[in-house]
């Protein structure tokens, strides 16, 4: 049987997850499962330590491998389950090396192995370099796909257990990165997402340090068949001049833009070490709505920060008007061992779970507002499936009998509530 992947998280572990899947079936792996895990939250634990009794119960004799962050951070966790044959290192899931050394010991029966024996995990924090990893097209077709262009985390937000499980910051040489990306236009991938930990920390490793603005000119000016470019979650206190202008005038860019703003309280901000205040993320969102009037922003918001007041919180709910914000990402704050944070005071999972309910709440009346404006408007819609596409703006629509794959011209009529209707 080919080996399945399974993954959780982040935009990163989906790319990852097709290297994975490369490298896993080229070491000569078979009848296995790779557990793709995400760390950032206790949650996110222990969904994929839920999913692997899961996967065992379905498939018996299969070899159950886990890699990620949340093996990478917690090995030691999955190496006790009974389900698990293999812990291996969010750097060696990369590597052939890795699932060639997990071959080797499943062809020798070493089933019974001690917890210890089963971890393949190296020290993250010794990764210096980023090797390109080129994937010539994903296994399942899809019209938006993902490239890595950068890993790992240069900074240490106090709640952040991230860094730990992918390291440093490490970027991808520009040229690596055209060539990628020309390769799965040329497959027929419609729409690109440039992704990473830290995008726009991109570059400071490299010779000459180019930042993000300038591998996402490089990009559209070097591979002129590709239609539709889009990144992924930006600090936007990084955010440099040659990204803004090619938001400005760069119609393949997508005008859609999600941040790492986390909290809406200067306080707060400080207490998480964010780098960034209040007034800087509301002038940042005036601006790019300056430079692309109709662009969707995106935020991801936690709630329930350690020490966080009513008054604190408000100011993070205030936010989503004041930002203009239409899409939201809420986390309720999550305690991290090893983190800053979790020596902090805490707040009651009541509250916390109270504050994510009303942030939702908010982004909810805010992305209803943004598919009301909506109606009217002619969009250019990026047809995922037979039932579903994505405007520029990365909202959904509704739709019956395109093609998938294609990008068409579409006039919005209204929406059910969730999905825009043509």
């Amino acid at each position: 049987m080919p080996v399945e992947i399974v993954t959780f998280g982040c935009r990163l572990n989906a790319f990852e997850s097709e290297v994975i899947r490369r490298e896993a079936e080229g070491a000569g792996l078979a009848d296995a499962i790779v557990v793709n895990s995400c760390a950032v939250t206790n949650e996110a634990v222990a969904q994929a330590r839920q999913q692997i009794r899961k996967l065992k119960r379905a498939r018996p004799g299969a070899r159950i491998v886990v890699t990620g962050c949340a093996a990478q951070t917690e090995p030691a966790t999955f190496a006790a389950m009974d389900e698990v044959d293999r812990v291996i290192g969010n750097d060696d899931k990369l590597r052939s090396e890795a699932w060639r050394a997990a071959r080797a010991a499943f062809d020798a029966d070493a089933f019974g192995l001690g917890s210890e024996e089963k971890i393949a995990v190296a020290d993250i924090m010794a990764v210096s370099e980023m090797a390109p990893h080129l994937v010539d097209g994903y296994q399942s077709g899809l019209p938006r796909v993902f490239v890595q262009v950068q890993n790992g985390c240069d900074h240490r937000c106090t709640f952040c257990i991230i860094p730990f499980g992918r390291g440093n910051s490490r970027s991808v040489p520009v040229g690596a990165v055209v060539d990628q990306v020309r390769a799965l236009a040329e497959r027929g991938h419609v729409e690109i997402v440039l992704t990473g930990v830290d995008l726009t920390s991109y570059g400071a490793d490299l010779p000459g340090a180019p930042k993000l603005g300038t591998l996402v000119k490089k990009v559209l000016r070097h591979v002129p068949e590709l239609q539709r470019l889009r990144i992924s979650s930006i600090d936007s206190i990084e955010a440099d001049r040659d990204l803004l202008d090619a938001l400005a005038n760069e119609q393949r860019l997508m005008p859609h833009l999600h941040l790492s703003l986390q909290a809406g309280d200067d306080i707060i901000l400080k207490r998480m070490k964010r780098r960034h205040a209040r007034a800087d993320a509301v002038a940042f969102c005036d601006e790019v709505r300056r430079l692309r009037p109709d662009i969707a922003l995106g935020a991801d918001l936690i709630a329930g920060f350690p020490t966080e007041t009513d008054a604190m919180f408000q100011r993070s709910l205030d936010l989503v008007a004041d930002c203009g914000l239409t899409f939201l990402h809420v986390f309720p704050y999550s305690k991290r061992p090893g983190t800053p944070a979790a020596r902090m005071p805490q707040l009651d999972g009541r509250i916390i779970r109270d504050r994510a309910a009303q942030l939702r709440a908010a982004g909810e009346a805010a992305l209803q507002k943004r598919l009301a404006m909506e109606i009217g408007q002619v969009r250019a819609v990026l047809i995922e499936s037979p039932a579903q596409g994505r405007t520029e703006h990365f909202l959904p629509v509704a739709i019956e009998g395109a093609a998938p794959g294609t990008v068409q011209a579409m006039t919005v009529r209204g929406h059910d509530g969730a999905r825009l209707t043509v």
